[in-house]
């Protein structure tokens, strides 16, 4: 059968609209480039009309002037309704991209929630458990803090000793370190400068006298006379 009536040939796939767009671009860029040249042609044109005398000369050179803009003209209509298709494209092309963007949103929201309803059922997760999970917690630092305050006790220091007592004294200590400051100049004693005795002027220091030696190195004992 298929040797008589021969067998459908497959169809061809449907463009894409990136190749729409290419496609659109590249017609576009062929009406730039062919505008661009009729507006060379029509600037010799207008030299031409300038520079030539009222006459048969500057009508024919009007007309093929005139010839040139109707090209420029056409060319710029079709220009417009392709940038107007290209619009079109695009547009549909950003729908459709936004489209694919909230298909794959919704996807990958969906499986975000099935997997959250399978921690849901896991039983730490439940909130009478973990008010639980927070109290005990909270019980265990309170008891670690105990554990440390008992810790920092100082031994040997007698619990029944009056705080009002020890400021007192401490304000006195404060008040004798004051007036000890006050009396020597605000200046300990151990920092203080000691006047020496000055040496009277005119009579300078006398070398003690050399004493005698015997043979041995040793001081001499006087002699009695």
């Amino acid at each position: 059968m298929r040797r008589l009536f021969g067998s459908k040939k497959p169809a061809a796939p449907a463009p894409t609209m990136d190749e729409a767009v290419d496609k659109l671009n590249v017609r576009g860029d062929t009406l730039d480039e062919k505008i661009r040249k009729l507006d060379e042609q029509l600037a010799k044109h207008r030299d031409n009309i300038k520079k030539t005398r009222p006459g048969p000369a500057q009508e024919a050179a009007k007309r093929r002037a005139l010839v040139v803009l109707k090209q420029k003209r056409l060319y710029e209509s079709q220009r417009d309704q392709l940038y107007n298709q290209q619009f079109n494209v695009e547009q549909t092309t950003f729908a459709m991209q936004s489209m694919q963007d909230t298909v794959h949103t919704v996807s990958a929201m969906k499986a975000a929630g099935k997997e959250m309803k399978g921690f849901m059922k896991d039983n730490n997760l439940k909130i009478e458990n973990i008010e639980k999970l927070h109290d005990e917690m909270s019980d265990m630092l309170d008891y670690h803090q105990e554990i440390q305050d008992v810790m920092g006790t100082a031994f040997g220091v007698p619990e029944d000793v009056d705080e009002d007592e020890l400021m007192g004294e401490l304000d006195a200590l404060e008040d004798d370190l004051a007036a000890e400051g006050t009396t020597s100049g605000s200046v300990p004693a151990y920092l203080q400068d000691v006047d020496l005795p000055e040496v009277p002027q005119g009579q300078a220091a006398q070398p003690a006298q050399a004493q005698a030696a015997d043979e041995f190195g040793l001081p001499a004992i006087p002699q009695r006379t």
